[in-house]
């Protein structure tokens, strides 16, 4: 089916939902279509919103990034820091009826370090056993100290499946996941919609004030705002940042913007596959150097994403802690870039420029092809579906990639699995034993100050290579029903749906 039919029968799905929606199910527009719905897999941003509704973890955050419980009521670290003990909360079940307990979560632990595919495996590769101690308490034991631990298990390595479920399920456990959150899956049609159901024995039930909800992917912004203005729709995240300003003048809707913690960059093929040697981009870190001077990171701000960004380098934003001052940003050279081009012996080089289908994406994708054309570059977009452009990735079947990274609340959480050798998120092929060693060391140190000097001989070490040219930190730009309250503007950019409520 062609995709401009797909998004008509879309509209018209949507059209039909008020004659069997009650007021009580919400109805999410998505950007794009989530990849797999197993937590220990999955590796879009989407399946994130999706899987909060699903899923829950140990912890969760808040909107100062401070780390708040969820399925464990509290943790404490061992004397020297290679442990942590979890107290795990009472009366909870998975949606299969399964108690939840440390067993659960020893179970959970090992699925993400062990199971094939796992995406989860770098986030807790420090983490050696998982002991019970009795129902309720359940201790992770580490080989060092690791900084990074709960901000991973506020996400998807703290995600609880039901082992019942996984085993039974096997590798069609995406397809009918079952987890512990406050709503369980009913059916997923891919392109077209995600619908879940409440689920009558979630331990905080009362927070919870829709009986079903619906999620529907919907790349082109233009349209998901249209859907929420038409009353198809009662929240869309990322809404288009040209239309923001009109969204906050219209009285019908409410809307949010929250700086994010995570990038937009250029993941480019160094060493991923036989294609980094097929382009001179991946060939010559001095042709992608010439690439960077070639692009004014405030201009694609303002013409992409009409100013709603903030301009970066790196995995954090200047503004963070952990952003390292040594490697700043640089300023647009042109003559410097085609300089450089010369000296590699390189005349237009020309490569492809995959990049999924959502609006943003594509504008960025115009601009870079536009910027990059003053200094000899070639630049061909190549415009691809969100979770196949990632499988192509894993695959190394492309040249260089518009990818952004929705991030952490710790920085390791946006580096470690892309930079680190071999690890599973890791599309560009970049591997060198020094980055690595600086890596572990970063994870290692519980003392910020050290962790910063860290951080700042990983940018140093990156910089010589060039393996993803970060450009900027995005606005999260949500619009919703006017008359839907609880929206909590945590800067992760996922919808909690605990205390959502249509007034």
């Amino acid at each position: 089916m062609k995709p401009g039919i797909r998004n008509v029968l879309s509209v018209a799905l949507l059209a039909l939902a008020p004659l069997f929606c009650s007021a009580q199910v919400l109805r999410v527009g998505l950007a794009e279509d989530p990849d797999l719905l197993d937590p220990t897999q999955a590796r879009t941003f989407v399946g994130r919103i999706v899987f909060s509704a699903l899923c829950d973890k140990l912890v969760d955050i808040d909107e100062k990034l401070n780390i708040v419980p969820q399925l464990a009521t509290s943790y404490e670290w061992g004397a020297d820091s290679k442990s942590i003990t979890f107290k795990l909360r009472e009366g909870v079940t998975f949606h299969d009826g399964e108690k939840f307990d440390a067993a659960a979560v020893k179970y959970n632990i090992e699925r993400h370090k062990n199971l094939k595919g796992s995406n989860r495996s770098g986030e807790l590769k420090p983490v050696t056993t998982v002991d019970v101690i009795d129902p309720l308490t359940v201790r992770l034991n580490l080989n060092a100290p690791f900084a990074p631990l709960l901000a991973a298990l506020a996400d998807r390595s703290g995600m609880m499946v039901s082992p019942k479920a996984a085993e039974s399920l096997g590798d069609k456990f995406a397809a009918t996941p079952v987890c512990s959150g406050p709503f369980k899956f009913v059916e997923r049609v891919a392109q077209d919609r995600i619908v879940f159901e409440k689920f009558p024995n979630y331990w905080n039930k009362d927070a919870i004030h829709f009986d079903r909800v619906i999620y529907t992917p919907i790349p082109d912004a233009t349209v998901r705002l249209a859907n929420l203005r038409a009353g198809q729709l009662d929240f869309i995240e990322r809404a288009g940042s040209n239309d923001f300003a009109s969204i906050k003048k219209d009285p019908k809707l409410k809307s949010s913007k929250i700086t994010e913690i995570g990038y937009q960059g250029i993941t480019i093929n160094i060493d991923k596959s036989d294609r980094a040697k097929q382009n001179p981009l991946g060939k010559d870190a001095k042709v992608r150097e010439a690439f960077e001077l070639s692009l004014d990171r405030q201009g694609i701000v303002q013409v992409a994403m009409d100013g709603q960004a903030t301009i970066g380098n790196q995995w954090v934003p200047p503004s963070n802690t952990y952003y390292a001052k040594n490697v700043p940003i640089p300023k647009r050279d042109v003559a410097r870039a085609k300089a450089l081009l010369k000296e590699a012996g390189v005349t237009n080089p020309s490569f492809t420029l995959m990049t999924p289908t959502t609006s943003d994406s594509q504008k960025v994708a115009q601009v870079v092809q536009a910027m990059a054309k003053e200094a000899g570059f070639d630049v061909k977009i190549q415009s691809t579906e969100f979770a196949t452009s990632l499988n192509m990735a894993d695959k190394g079947d492309f040249e260089a990639y518009v990818l952004n990274w929705s991030g952490r609340p710790d920085p390791d959480g946006n580096i470690y699995s892309f930079e680190g050798c071999k690890q599973p998120l890791n599309y560009t092929g970049y591997c060198k034993p020094e980055t690595d060693a600086l890596l572990n060391a970063s994870r290692s140190s519980l003392v910020p100050a050290e962790r910063a000097k860290t951080y700042e001989q990983i940018a140093a070490e990156l910089l010589k290579e060039r393996p993803i040219i970060y450009l900027f930190h995005r606005d999260w730009l949500w619009a919703y029903n006017n008359k839907l309250s609880g929206v909590k503007e945590i800067p992760d950019g996922l919808l909690r749906l605990s205390g959502l409520k249509f007034n």
